[in-house]
Protein backbone atom coordinates (compact mmCIF):
# COMPACT_ATOMS: atom_id res chain seq x y z
CA UNK A 1 0.00 0.00 0.00
CA UNK A 2 2.90 2.29 0.91
CA UNK A 3 4.32 2.04 -2.54
CA UNK A 4 0.99 2.71 -4.46
CA UNK A 5 0.90 5.86 -2.13
CA UNK A 6 4.26 6.93 -3.12
CA UNK A 7 3.78 6.23 -7.03
CA UNK A 8 0.50 8.44 -6.82
CA UNK A 9 1.79 10.91 -5.17
CA UNK A 10 5.28 11.28 -7.40
CA UNK A 11 3.39 10.61 -10.36
CA UNK A 12 0.34 13.66 -10.16
CA UNK A 13 1.98 15.68 -7.82
CA UNK A 14 5.02 15.69 -9.67
CA UNK A 15 3.68 16.39 -13.07
CA UNK A 16 1.89 19.28 -11.47
CA UNK A 17 5.10 20.75 -9.86
CA UNK A 18 6.61 20.04 -13.16
CA UNK A 19 4.29 22.98 -14.82
CA UNK A 20 5.82 25.73 -12.55
CA UNK A 21 9.63 23.80 -12.08
CA UNK A 22 10.27 21.50 -15.01
CA UNK A 23 13.33 20.23 -13.13
CA UNK A 24 11.15 18.53 -10.15
CA UNK A 25 9.49 16.90 -13.10
CA UNK A 26 12.87 15.53 -14.50
CA UNK A 27 14.16 14.03 -11.07
CA UNK A 28 10.81 12.00 -10.25
CA UNK A 29 11.44 11.15 -14.13
CA UNK A 30 14.75 9.82 -13.34
CA UNK A 31 13.61 8.36 -10.19
CA UNK A 32 10.65 6.11 -11.81
CA UNK A 33 12.98 5.24 -14.81
CA UNK A 34 15.56 3.25 -11.63
CA UNK A 35 12.90 2.38 -8.89
CA UNK A 36 10.52 0.68 -11.94
CA UNK A 37 7.71 0.99 -9.03
CA UNK A 38 5.76 -1.76 -11.27
CA UNK A 39 8.22 -4.41 -10.78
CA UNK A 40 9.75 -3.09 -7.35
CA UNK A 41 5.83 -2.82 -5.76
CA UNK A 42 4.31 -5.54 -8.09
CA UNK A 43 1.98 -6.61 -5.66
CA UNK A 44 0.56 -3.07 -4.98
CA UNK A 45 1.28 -1.26 -7.95
CA UNK A 46 -1.11 -1.81 -11.12
CA UNK A 47 0.29 -1.06 -14.85
CA UNK A 48 0.20 2.25 -15.79
CA UNK A 49 1.53 5.08 -17.31
CA UNK A 50 3.12 6.90 -14.77
CA UNK A 51 6.29 8.04 -15.89
CA UNK A 52 4.08 8.95 -19.54
CA UNK A 53 2.22 11.57 -16.73
CA UNK A 54 5.34 13.04 -15.46
CA UNK A 55 6.69 12.96 -18.63
CA UNK A 56 3.79 15.35 -20.21
CA UNK A 57 4.18 17.50 -16.88
CA UNK A 58 7.55 17.43 -17.54
CA UNK A 59 7.59 18.81 -21.08
CA UNK A 60 4.13 21.13 -21.03
CA UNK A 61 6.02 22.83 -17.83
CA UNK A 62 9.47 22.98 -19.90
CA UNK A 63 7.68 24.92 -22.93
CA UNK A 64 5.81 27.37 -20.40
CA UNK A 65 9.44 28.26 -19.70
CA UNK A 66 10.88 28.89 -23.03
CA UNK A 67 12.43 25.34 -23.55
CA UNK A 68 15.44 26.66 -21.10
CA UNK A 69 18.40 28.12 -22.31
CA UNK A 70 20.64 26.69 -24.83
CA UNK A 71 24.14 27.63 -24.13
CA UNK A 72 25.94 24.26 -23.49
CA UNK A 73 29.35 25.95 -22.92
CA UNK A 74 31.87 23.62 -22.88
CA UNK A 75 29.22 20.39 -22.92
CA UNK A 76 28.04 21.43 -26.52
CA UNK A 77 29.65 18.14 -28.35
CA UNK A 78 28.33 15.63 -25.47
CA UNK A 79 24.39 17.48 -25.80
CA UNK A 80 24.75 17.45 -29.82
CA UNK A 81 26.41 14.47 -29.74
CA UNK A 82 23.57 12.11 -28.31
CA UNK A 83 20.48 14.47 -30.44
CA UNK A 84 22.80 13.63 -33.52
CA UNK A 85 22.69 10.19 -32.39
CA UNK A 86 18.67 9.73 -31.89
CA UNK A 87 18.77 10.91 -35.65
CA UNK A 88 21.20 8.81 -36.87
CA UNK A 89 19.24 5.44 -35.11
CA UNK A 90 15.87 7.26 -36.86
CA UNK A 91 17.68 7.54 -40.10
CA UNK A 92 19.16 4.19 -39.87
CA UNK A 93 15.39 2.50 -38.98
CA UNK A 94 14.11 4.39 -42.15
CA UNK A 95 16.40 3.84 -44.22
CA UNK A 96 18.71 0.74 -43.53
CA UNK A 97 16.60 -1.63 -40.85
CA UNK A 98 15.07 -4.30 -42.29
CA UNK A 99 12.26 -5.12 -38.87
CA UNK A 100 11.15 -1.53 -39.26
CA UNK A 101 8.69 -2.16 -36.08
CA UNK A 102 11.79 -3.57 -33.74
CA UNK A 103 13.94 0.11 -35.22
CA UNK A 104 11.16 2.25 -34.54
CA UNK A 105 10.36 1.19 -31.09
CA UNK A 106 14.40 1.40 -30.27
CA UNK A 107 13.95 5.29 -31.38
CA UNK A 108 11.34 5.82 -29.51
CA UNK A 109 12.46 4.22 -26.04
CA UNK A 110 15.53 6.32 -27.01
CA UNK A 111 13.99 9.63 -27.64
CA UNK A 112 11.84 9.11 -23.94
CA UNK A 113 15.82 9.20 -22.38
CA UNK A 114 17.47 11.62 -24.35
CA UNK A 115 14.15 14.37 -24.37
CA UNK A 116 14.46 14.69 -20.58
CA UNK A 117 18.70 14.76 -20.92
CA UNK A 118 17.49 17.91 -23.44
CA UNK A 119 15.20 19.17 -20.68
CA UNK A 120 17.67 18.36 -17.37
CA UNK A 121 21.13 20.25 -19.88
CA UNK A 122 18.73 23.44 -20.68
CA UNK A 123 16.96 23.81 -17.54
CA UNK A 124 20.36 23.02 -14.70
CA UNK A 125 21.72 26.43 -14.03
CA UNK A 126 23.06 25.82 -10.41
CA UNK A 127 25.33 23.57 -8.52
CA UNK A 128 22.46 22.34 -6.09
CA UNK A 129 20.82 21.04 -8.89
CA UNK A 130 23.67 18.37 -10.11
CA UNK A 131 23.82 17.64 -6.51
CA UNK A 132 19.97 16.87 -6.32
CA UNK A 133 20.11 15.01 -9.49
CA UNK A 134 23.28 12.71 -7.62
CA UNK A 135 21.17 12.31 -4.82
CA UNK A 136 18.32 11.16 -6.50
CA UNK A 137 20.31 8.30 -8.63
CA UNK A 138 21.78 7.10 -5.34
CA UNK A 139 19.24 7.32 -3.16
CA UNK A 140 16.90 5.30 -5.66
CA UNK A 141 19.72 2.82 -6.69
CA UNK A 142 20.62 2.41 -3.03
CA UNK A 143 16.95 1.17 -2.28
CA UNK A 144 17.15 -1.28 -4.76
CA UNK A 145 20.49 -2.81 -3.74
CA UNK A 146 18.85 -3.00 -0.05
CA UNK A 147 15.74 -4.95 -1.69
CA UNK A 148 18.44 -7.21 -3.47
CA UNK A 149 20.29 -7.79 -0.50
CA UNK A 150 16.51 -8.76 1.50
CA UNK A 151 15.72 -11.12 -0.97
CA UNK A 152 19.39 -12.56 -0.28
CA UNK A 153 19.06 -12.76 2.97
CA UNK A 154 15.97 -14.31 3.04
CA UNK A 155 16.76 -17.48 1.26
CA UNK A 156 15.90 -16.31 -2.23
CA UNK A 157 18.54 -14.56 -4.72
CA UNK A 158 15.79 -13.22 -7.47
CA UNK A 159 18.16 -11.15 -8.56
CA UNK A 160 20.34 -13.64 -9.67
CA UNK A 161 17.45 -15.84 -11.05
CA UNK A 162 15.05 -13.24 -12.16
CA UNK A 163 16.87 -10.01 -12.84
CA UNK A 164 14.50 -6.96 -11.98
CA UNK A 165 12.42 -4.66 -14.12
CA UNK A 166 12.82 -6.75 -17.37
CA UNK A 167 16.62 -7.07 -16.64
CA UNK A 168 18.35 -9.91 -15.88
CA UNK A 169 21.18 -10.35 -13.84
CA UNK A 170 23.98 -9.04 -15.80
CA UNK A 171 22.03 -5.83 -16.64
CA UNK A 172 20.49 -4.83 -13.14
CA UNK A 173 24.84 -5.31 -12.17
CA UNK A 174 25.50 -2.91 -14.90
CA UNK A 175 23.11 -0.44 -13.36
CA UNK A 176 24.72 -0.61 -9.36
CA UNK A 177 28.20 -0.43 -10.85
CA UNK A 178 27.00 2.21 -12.74
CA UNK A 179 25.89 3.86 -9.73
CA UNK A 180 28.69 2.75 -7.64
CA UNK A 181 31.11 6.26 -8.14
CA UNK A 182 28.01 8.05 -7.14
CA UNK A 183 28.05 6.60 -3.80
CA UNK A 184 31.24 7.01 -3.02
CA UNK A 185 32.20 10.63 -4.16
CA UNK A 186 29.33 11.73 -2.68
CA UNK A 187 30.21 10.06 0.79
CA UNK A 188 33.35 11.57 0.49
CA UNK A 189 32.03 14.97 -0.83
CA UNK A 190 29.21 15.10 2.23
CA UNK A 191 30.52 16.68 5.47
CA UNK A 192 27.10 15.70 7.31
CA UNK A 193 26.83 12.53 9.19
CA UNK A 194 24.08 11.50 8.29
CA UNK A 195 25.16 12.14 4.45
CA UNK A 196 28.03 10.20 4.44
CA UNK A 197 26.35 7.32 6.36
CA UNK A 198 23.99 7.23 3.20
CA UNK A 199 25.94 7.30 0.41
CA UNK A 200 28.73 4.21 2.10
CA UNK A 201 26.10 2.03 2.96
CA UNK A 202 24.65 2.23 -0.20
CA UNK A 203 28.09 1.72 -1.50
CA UNK A 204 28.44 -1.37 0.60
CA UNK A 205 24.79 -2.43 -0.29
CA UNK A 206 25.88 -2.17 -3.80
CA UNK A 207 28.81 -3.85 -4.17
CA UNK A 208 27.04 -7.33 -2.29
CA UNK A 209 24.44 -6.80 -4.64
CA UNK A 210 26.76 -6.83 -7.36
CA UNK A 211 29.07 -10.25 -5.77
CA UNK A 212 25.15 -11.77 -5.58
CA UNK A 213 24.28 -11.19 -9.04
CA UNK A 214 26.77 -13.79 -10.22
CA UNK A 215 27.94 -11.36 -13.07
CA UNK A 216 31.44 -11.79 -14.30
CA UNK A 217 31.22 -8.81 -16.67
CA UNK A 218 29.65 -6.77 -13.49
CA UNK A 219 32.85 -8.27 -10.94
CA UNK A 220 35.19 -7.07 -13.23
CA UNK A 221 33.85 -3.76 -13.71
CA UNK A 222 33.74 -3.55 -9.64
CA UNK A 223 37.44 -4.43 -9.83
CA UNK A 224 38.55 -1.74 -11.66
CA UNK A 225 35.46 1.21 -10.57
CA UNK A 226 37.26 0.85 -7.20
CA UNK A 227 40.82 0.79 -9.18
CA UNK A 228 39.45 4.48 -10.85
CA UNK A 229 37.79 5.44 -7.77
CA UNK A 230 41.07 4.96 -6.12
CA UNK A 231 43.26 6.60 -8.45
CA UNK A 232 40.63 9.75 -8.99
CA UNK A 233 40.25 10.36 -4.93
CA UNK A 234 42.85 12.64 -3.11
CA UNK A 235 45.35 10.23 -1.41
CA UNK A 236 45.21 10.73 2.51
CA UNK A 237 45.74 8.18 4.64
CA UNK A 238 42.52 7.97 5.94
CA UNK A 239 41.83 7.29 2.03
CA UNK A 240 44.14 4.14 2.03
CA UNK A 241 42.87 2.67 5.04
CA UNK A 242 38.91 3.31 4.08
CA UNK A 243 40.25 1.03 0.48
CA UNK A 244 42.44 -1.55 2.76
CA UNK A 245 38.66 -1.87 4.80
CA UNK A 246 37.13 -1.96 1.77
CA UNK A 247 38.93 -4.58 -0.15
CA UNK A 248 38.77 -6.92 3.40
CA UNK A 249 34.75 -6.85 4.11
CA UNK A 250 34.37 -7.52 0.71
CA UNK A 251 36.64 -10.56 0.09
CA UNK A 252 35.42 -11.56 3.54
CA UNK A 253 31.46 -11.41 2.59
CA UNK A 254 32.30 -13.06 -0.90
CA UNK A 255 31.33 -17.03 -1.12
CA UNK A 256 33.22 -19.46 -2.56
CA UNK A 257 30.91 -19.91 -4.93
CA UNK A 258 31.04 -16.27 -6.07
CA UNK A 259 34.52 -16.41 -6.35
CA UNK A 260 34.80 -19.78 -8.80
CA UNK A 261 32.05 -18.01 -11.17
CA UNK A 262 34.66 -15.15 -11.46
CA UNK A 263 37.26 -17.85 -11.98
CA UNK A 264 35.99 -19.05 -15.07
CA UNK A 265 36.87 -15.76 -16.99
CA UNK A 266 40.12 -16.09 -17.40
CA UNK A 267 40.23 -20.05 -17.93
CA UNK A 268 41.84 -20.87 -21.22
CA UNK A 269 39.65 -21.55 -24.51
CA UNK A 270 39.22 -25.42 -24.14
CA UNK A 271 37.74 -24.85 -20.47
CA UNK A 272 35.04 -21.75 -21.43
CA UNK A 273 31.51 -22.67 -21.00
CA UNK A 274 29.37 -22.14 -23.56
CA UNK A 275 27.91 -18.85 -22.46
CA UNK A 276 31.81 -17.41 -22.28
CA UNK A 277 32.75 -19.22 -25.51
CA UNK A 278 29.77 -18.15 -27.79
CA UNK A 279 29.94 -14.25 -26.57
CA UNK A 280 33.64 -14.34 -28.04
CA UNK A 281 32.33 -15.91 -31.00
CA UNK A 282 29.16 -12.99 -31.07
CA UNK A 283 32.06 -9.99 -30.57
CA UNK A 284 33.79 -11.14 -33.45
CA UNK A 285 30.61 -11.49 -35.86
CA UNK A 286 29.97 -7.70 -34.77
CA UNK A 287 33.17 -6.76 -35.83
CA UNK A 288 32.99 -8.43 -38.98
CA UNK A 289 29.96 -6.89 -39.70
CA UNK A 290 31.24 -3.21 -39.32
CA UNK A 291 33.94 -3.81 -41.83
CA UNK A 292 31.22 -5.18 -44.34
CA UNK A 293 28.42 -2.40 -43.81
CA UNK A 294 30.08 0.41 -42.09
CA UNK A 295 26.53 2.02 -41.95
CA UNK A 296 25.80 -0.72 -40.25
CA UNK A 297 22.54 -3.48 -40.54
CA UNK A 298 19.62 -1.31 -38.61
CA UNK A 299 18.94 -0.03 -35.67
CA UNK A 300 18.42 -2.61 -33.18
CA UNK A 301 18.11 -5.16 -35.91
CA UNK A 302 21.35 -6.98 -35.11
CA UNK A 303 19.23 -9.82 -34.35
CA UNK A 304 17.65 -10.05 -37.66
CA UNK A 305 21.01 -10.89 -39.40
CA UNK A 306 22.71 -12.88 -36.47
CA UNK A 307 21.77 -16.27 -38.29
CA UNK A 308 24.32 -15.61 -40.86
CA UNK A 309 26.71 -16.77 -37.86
CA UNK A 310 24.85 -19.46 -37.24
CA UNK A 311 23.07 -18.27 -34.11
CA UNK A 312 19.03 -18.07 -33.94
CA UNK A 313 17.24 -15.27 -34.84
CA UNK A 314 16.98 -12.55 -31.80
CA UNK A 315 20.12 -13.10 -29.78
CA UNK A 316 21.64 -10.17 -28.83
CA UNK A 317 25.50 -9.43 -28.94
CA UNK A 318 26.60 -9.33 -25.28
CA UNK A 319 28.20 -6.31 -25.86
CA UNK A 320 26.85 -2.45 -25.94
CA UNK A 321 29.69 -0.98 -27.50
CA UNK A 322 30.13 -3.99 -30.85
CA UNK A 323 26.55 -4.49 -31.33
CA UNK A 324 25.71 -0.94 -31.35
CA UNK A 325 28.77 -0.58 -33.87
CA UNK A 326 27.12 -3.36 -35.97
CA UNK A 327 23.42 -1.55 -35.88
CA UNK A 328 24.31 1.61 -36.15
CA UNK A 329 27.09 1.52 -37.68
CA UNK A 330 30.39 3.62 -37.20
CA UNK A 331 28.56 6.39 -37.10
CA UNK A 332 26.57 5.69 -34.69
CA UNK A 333 29.22 4.18 -31.81
CA UNK A 334 31.37 7.33 -32.82
CA UNK A 335 28.69 9.43 -31.82
CA UNK A 336 28.17 7.22 -28.94
CA UNK A 337 31.94 7.31 -27.76
CA UNK A 338 32.02 11.14 -28.43
CA UNK A 339 28.30 11.11 -25.55
CA UNK A 340 30.28 8.99 -23.02
CA UNK A 341 34.04 9.54 -23.76
CA UNK A 342 33.89 13.36 -24.70
CA UNK A 343 32.23 14.10 -20.94
CA UNK A 344 35.27 12.22 -19.31
CA UNK A 345 37.98 13.65 -21.32
CA UNK A 346 36.39 17.27 -20.46
CA UNK A 347 35.78 16.59 -17.14
CA UNK A 348 38.98 15.79 -16.36
CA UNK A 349 41.25 19.21 -15.82
CA UNK A 350 38.19 19.36 -13.66
CA UNK A 351 39.40 16.32 -11.30
CA UNK A 352 43.10 17.65 -10.05
CA UNK A 353 43.48 18.89 -6.53
CA UNK A 354 44.70 22.50 -8.07
CA UNK A 355 42.02 22.83 -10.40
CA UNK A 356 40.84 26.29 -10.59
CA UNK A 357 37.19 25.87 -9.78
CA UNK A 358 34.74 28.03 -7.97
CA UNK A 359 33.57 25.33 -6.06
CA UNK A 360 35.15 22.29 -4.44
CA UNK A 361 32.19 20.46 -5.60
CA UNK A 362 32.92 20.79 -9.05
CA UNK A 363 35.77 18.51 -8.40
CA UNK A 364 33.68 15.96 -6.65
CA UNK A 365 31.54 15.41 -9.36
CA UNK A 366 33.45 15.43 -12.09
CA UNK A 367 35.33 12.47 -10.13
CA UNK A 368 31.91 10.65 -9.66
CA UNK A 369 30.75 10.98 -13.23
CA UNK A 370 33.96 9.77 -14.19
CA UNK A 371 34.19 6.79 -11.91
CA UNK A 372 30.78 5.61 -12.87
CA UNK A 373 31.11 6.12 -16.38
CA UNK A 374 34.19 4.12 -16.81
CA UNK A 375 32.65 1.12 -14.57
CA UNK A 376 29.61 1.60 -17.15
CA UNK A 377 32.10 1.33 -20.10
CA UNK A 378 33.82 -1.73 -19.09
CA UNK A 379 30.53 -3.40 -17.48
CA UNK A 380 28.75 -2.30 -20.75
CA UNK A 381 31.25 -4.19 -22.70
CA UNK A 382 29.82 -7.84 -21.58
CA UNK A 383 25.95 -6.91 -21.98
CA UNK A 384 23.73 -5.60 -25.03
CA UNK A 385 22.32 -2.69 -23.01
CA UNK A 386 21.69 0.36 -24.93
CA UNK A 387 18.83 1.76 -23.21
CA UNK A 388 19.72 1.63 -19.55
CA UNK A 389 18.74 5.54 -18.32
CA UNK A 390 21.53 5.69 -15.74
CA UNK A 391 24.50 6.22 -17.58
CA UNK A 392 22.19 9.04 -19.64
CA UNK A 393 21.24 10.88 -16.67
CA UNK A 394 25.12 10.20 -15.25
CA UNK A 395 26.12 11.97 -18.00
CA UNK A 396 24.04 15.00 -17.60
CA UNK A 397 25.47 15.58 -14.30
CA UNK A 398 28.82 15.87 -15.92
CA UNK A 399 27.44 17.84 -19.04
CA UNK A 400 25.59 19.89 -16.08
CA UNK A 401 29.32 20.37 -14.84
CA UNK A 402 31.01 21.57 -17.87
CA UNK A 403 27.86 23.81 -18.49
CA UNK A 404 28.51 25.63 -15.02
CA UNK A 405 32.60 25.36 -15.43
CA UNK A 406 32.18 27.34 -19.06
CA UNK A 407 30.22 30.00 -16.92
CA UNK A 408 32.38 30.31 -14.20
CA UNK A 409 35.61 29.97 -16.47
CA UNK A 410 35.20 33.24 -18.09
CA UNK A 411 35.63 35.23 -14.36
CA UNK A 412 37.51 34.52 -11.24
CA UNK A 413 36.11 32.63 -8.74
CA UNK A 414 35.54 34.85 -6.37
CA UNK A 415 33.69 36.71 -8.96
CA UNK A 416 30.90 34.58 -8.90
CA UNK A 417 27.83 34.05 -6.56
CA UNK A 418 25.16 31.52 -6.48
CA UNK A 419 22.24 33.52 -6.63
CA UNK A 420 18.88 31.85 -6.96
CA UNK A 421 19.29 29.14 -9.03
CA UNK A 422 21.57 30.66 -11.52
CA UNK A 423 25.36 31.25 -11.83
CA UNK A 424 25.53 35.00 -12.36
CA UNK A 425 28.32 37.31 -11.83
CA UNK A 426 28.90 39.38 -8.66
CA UNK A 427 28.55 42.80 -10.25
CA UNK A 428 24.91 42.15 -11.12
CA UNK A 429 24.48 41.57 -7.36
CA UNK A 430 23.75 43.90 -4.53
CA UNK A 431 26.89 45.41 -3.43
CA UNK A 432 26.50 43.80 0.08
CA UNK A 433 25.57 39.88 -1.29
CA UNK A 434 29.01 37.48 -0.83
CA UNK A 435 29.55 34.57 -1.88
CA UNK A 436 26.94 31.83 -0.16
CA UNK A 437 27.61 28.38 0.18
CA UNK A 438 25.76 28.10 3.59
CA UNK A 439 23.49 25.67 2.37
CA UNK A 440 25.71 23.43 -0.21
CA UNK A 441 26.20 20.37 1.93
CA UNK A 442 22.50 20.24 2.87
CA UNK A 443 21.81 19.05 -0.33
CA UNK A 444 18.86 17.01 0.51
CA UNK A 445 16.88 19.66 1.51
Amino acid sequence: MKGLLFTYLLTYGGAAAALFNPFIGLLIYVAFAILRPQSLWYFSVPEGNYSRTVAIGLVIGWAIHGFGRWDFGRAKPIVWAIIAFVGWAALSAALIATNKERAWTFVEILAKIVLPFVVGITTIDSLSKLKQLAWVILLCQGYLALEFNQWYLDGYNRLRIFGFGDMDNNSNAIALVTSLGLAVFLGMASTVWWQKAIAYGAAALMVHAILISFSRGGMLSLIVTIAVSFMLMPKRPIHYIGLIVAVVLMFRFTGTEVFERFATSFVSAEERDEAAESRLVMWRACIETMMQQPLGVGAANWGEVVVRYGFPRGKLAHSLWLQTGAELGVVGLALLVVFYGGCCLRLWSLTRPNSDVPDPWFRHLARMVIASLVGFAVSAQFVSLDLLEHPYYITLIGAGLLKLSSVAGNAQPADFIQAGSEWEPADEQPESQELDRSNQDNVLV
